[in-house]
Order: structure tokens, then sequence, then C-alpha cells
């Protein structure tokens, strides 16, 4: 029994052409090929073989594609929607590598029955072996690329024009000179309070000119006293100071705003003012009240004097208190601005730079790639 199976095993594996060569079978499997899928078989024939193959789809189903390729590309043998391929044979003029190729673009999943066969063309390659290898291999290919490279390096002059100052001056206004009485403690239906409204000029900047104020000064005053000290005042400024400072319509707070005066003469004796410094009207309200209110200066005296370089703008108050029980007084309120001035010109100069000088170059780099690619398994 045993030996009838050999027998039959050998005739499946082993037919007789014609010739008196032998006809050996490759391989003889039956393959699932899934839905939307492809399968590759890979075997390997010697020079001169006869490749024949059959192929069956279960079912009496079709397939959508089978072609048999020498390997990398070269198509042999395709056909499309086919049921069953009968005996196909394919000449090998060269020892390689033989892709069979099956897709499947239907919903659902195909069985096929496969069988391959090879005659060979002599003894010499009877014992061929058709089991194909996975070799990695490298491949070098050339990128060629262009790009812009730096040659050189080209000075640019470039005129340009730019605003530059050509004279700065210094100016005074007067922007308060006023006499205000303020009523005794004593006095029958008037408040010893007094307030005056302080408007800072805005700064004015255009293309020609930046006019801002720098600081402002004040000088408060009361009585004959204090004005016979301020007369004073004038008249020793005018003479420390002529041909020596340039300040437009500058007088004596000019001078101690930018420093050439270090002091003033005051009055030895006289009714004295409380004053304060007061920052809005809601706080200038609450000083006329007799409540707490913010400020951001103080003094008391027959006279006093003081600069202040940080609130240049907007509007401020000056409140005035006489704590005489029995006296009004005459209190005298001068502040003055220091402006300065500066002019602008156009001045042409010449701008200096170095641009890089860029020409396109050609360039050819290798790249190495490794594939794995089927070899024969002689």
């Amino acid at each position: 029994m045993n030996r009838l199976l050999t027998i039959i095993s050998g005739l499946l594996l082993l037919t007789t052409n014609a010739f008196g060569l032998r006809t050996l079978n490759v391989t003889e499997q039956t393959i699932k090929i899934d839905a939307l899928k492809e399968e590759k078989l890979y075997y390997g024939f010697a020079a001169g073989d006869k490749i024949t193959f059959t192929l069956a789809v279960a079912n009496n189903d079709y397939l959508s594609e089978v072609e048999v390729l020498e390997y990398p590309g070269t198509s042999k043998f395709s056909d499309m929607n086919i049921t069953k391929v009968n005996v196909r044979t394919i000449v090998v003029p060269q020892k390689g590598v033989y892709v069979f190729r099956f897709k499947n673009l239907a919903p659902t999943s195909r069985v096929i029955k496969f069988k391959v066969q090879r005659t060979p063309a002599g003894e010499a390659s009877t014992n061929f072996n058709s089991t194909v290898n996975w070799q990695p291999q490298q491949v070098t290919t050339y990128k060629t690329y262009t790009k812009d490279v730096i040659v050189g390096y080209d000075t640019i002059y470039t005129q340009k024009n730019k605003k530059e100052i050509i004279k700065t001056e210094l100016s005074e206004d007067m922007i308060m000179d006023k006499t205000e009485r303020v009523n005794s403690t004593g006095s029958i239906g008037n408040k010893n309070r007094k307030t005056l409204v302080i408007h800072l000029p805005k700064n004015e900047i255009t293309e020609e000119k930046s006019r801002k104020v720098v600081s402002w000064v004040y000088w408060i005053g009361v009585g004959k006293e204090a004005s016979d000290a301020w007369k004073k005042n004038v008249s020793i400024f005018r003479n420390i100071t002529s041909g020596a400072v340039t300040i437009l319509g500058g007088g004596p707070l000019a001078g101690f705003a930018i420093g050439t005066v270090a002091g003033f003469a005051m009055p030895s004796m006289g009714e004295d003012v409380a004053y304060w410094f007061i920052p809005d009207y809601k706080n200038s309200e609450l000083f006329m009240n007799s409540k707490t209110f913010m400020q951001f200066d103080k003094g008391k005296g027959v006279a006093a004097y003081g600069k202040n370089m940080n609130r240049t703008q907007g509007t401020f108050y000056v409140g005035l208190l006489n704590d005489n029980t029995l006296q009004g007084i005459d209190a005298n309120v001068k502040i003055s601005v220091l402006w300065e001035t500066k002019y602008f010109a156009d001045k042409t100069y010449v701008e200096m730079s170095i641009a890089p000088r860029y020409e396109k170059k050609t360039f050819t780099d290798p790249e190495v790639n490794t594939y794995t690619v089927p070899v024969t398994g002689e």
C-alpha cells in the first residue's frame, strides 16, 4: 500500500514530455484572497525553463486580475475578471524571478486553486532551486537640484533723509498771576478758603517742531511785603542774567526753573497763607468743605515758591486757607510754565549696507537606499 502511494506521488510530481525531460511541480496550493486585497507569489526559474500554470476560482466566482511578471516588472501574461486559467506556458529566456500576482477587487473574499510547473531545458537545470530568497540591496541614485548660493558681496550706498534737531529754545509763559482775597475765620457768612483752577497748556508736536512743557514754577505771597520781595527778585534776576541766559520772555521764575536762580528774596514779616496743590475737582470740593482730601504739594508762609517737573499736563487746583481770625488777606498766586521747543529739519545722509550677491548653481547629491529584492535560491 505504501509503495503504491509513493508511486502515485511520484506520478503527481513528475511527468515526462515528448522529448524525455521531466516536468516538475513548483507549487500547488489553495489561496484565500480577502476583499479588496492583492497577493503576490515569487518563484525562481532557470534559463530555458518552460513555465506552465493553471488557476481555478472556487464556487465559480471570478478574480479581478491575474498577472505573471518577470521581476521586476516585465509582464508575461495578464487577464481580468476570470473564473479559471487553462494551461498557460511561458518560456524563460534567462534565469530570474517571476511574480504571480492575484488581485481581488470584489467586496467579498475569493478562494483560488493554483498550480505552477517548470520543464527544464536540459539535465543541467533539473535540480534548479525555485525557492526565492530576499536579500538587501543598496541602490544609489543621484538627486539633482538647483539653489541660490552666495558668490560675492556688494556694497550699496543709499541716500536717505531723517529729521534732525537744528535748534532748541527755552521760553516762559506766565499762565497765572492773580491776587485772591481770602477772608478771615471770623468773617460772617464768608469762608476762609478759596480755590483757583490751573490749566497747564498742551504740548504741541508737529513734523517741524516739538513744543513741550518741561516744568512749572510757582510763587505765592501775601500783601505788600510779598509784593515788595517779588519786585526785588525781578531786579536781581535781570542783573545776574543779562546776556548770559537765553529764555524767551524769561523772568525770575524761569531762572529758578533752569537753575540759574538758586532761591528768592523773601519777606521777613506779614500775614501768612496756607496752600495746597490739589489733583482734581473732586478733591478741591472736599477741601472747600473742610474734609479730608488728596494733594501733591503744600506749604505756608508770607511767601513761598517751588518747582514741579512731574505733573506737566492737565488740570489741577490751588487751595488757599487764611487762619487769621480777624483779618482777611490778599494772596497773589503766580504760576509760570517753562517750554522747551525743538525745531527739526530734513537732513540728507548716505547709508552703507552690504548685500550678498546670489547665483543659481546646480548640485548633484548621491542618495543610497536599501531595498530587499527577491533572488533565486540556487
